[in-house]
């Protein structure tokens, strides 16, 4: 079982978080969860999703202080030509909003993601 996920976001959008006493990504409205990664997953998401894109973060989330519930699913890309992994590979997805005690870290995402490091 997961221990802990990861998920991308702005520093911009973390800071309102911490102000609003959550943490509610846009895709909670649209799609209903919150996209998640897996360790070895964070950066292929963020050359996918988030090139050329600065001020990001990842949220390092501890599972076992989630109070919403977590689902393991395939991937989900509404990005139109966003590289899509295999079949068999499972993300986790939020069916609801972050609690902010389950956030043990935050990370800034270097100009180059290659040289992301998430180990303490």
């Amino acid at each position: 079982m997961l221990q802990t996920i990861y998920h991308i976001t702005s520093r911009a959008a973390w800071e309102q978080a911490q102000k609003a006493g959550e943490y509610r990504a846009e895709s909670l409205d649209s799609q209903g969860f919150i996209h998640l990664s897996q360790a070895h997953q964070v950066l292929g998401v963020l050359k996918a999703f988030y090139a050329d894109q600065f001020g990001l973060v990842v949220l390092v989330v501890e599972v076992n202080r989630l109070k919403t519930g977590l689902k393991l699913e395939p991937p989900v890309h509404p990005k139109p030509g966003a590289s899509l992994p295999p079949e068999n590979e499972l993300f986790p997805h939020l069916y609801g909003p972050l609690n902010l005690d389950a956030v043990m870290r935050v990370v800034d995402v270097p100009h180059n993601p290659d040289l992301l490091t998430l180990k303490p």
